[in-house]
């Protein structure tokens, strides 16, 4: 899980490229996104799995309400959000 998640987080640090600009990201949705999968991370790191269940990841419906088109950080961050919520169901 946390893999997952510094994944996500080294790959939303680096720079947008223009296709991920054309598929509707923004500097500060980046950070933004980046940030919150960053919490979670530091929440498991600091406390354990178990912490999962207490996770309320949003990131599918912030993206929707964003109008991000799919492409390779969508798929990185709705992955995050899959991985959460399985965790947090088998929790």
């Amino acid at each position: 899980m946390l893999s997952v998640l510094d994944e996500a987080v080294a790959a939303l640090k680096a720079p947008l490229g223009e296709v991920d600009r054309r598929q509707g990201w923004t500097d500060d949705l980046r950070r933004e996104i980046q940030e919150e999968i960053s919490v979670s991370r530091s929440v498991l790191r600091r406390h354990g799995p178990g912490m999962v269940r207490h996770l309320r990841p949003r990131l599918d419906e912030w993206m929707e309400s964003e109008e991000l088109r799919p492409g390779r950080l969508r798929q990185l961050v709705s992955d995050v959000q899959r991985r959460l919520l399985d965790a947090r169901d088998t929790a």
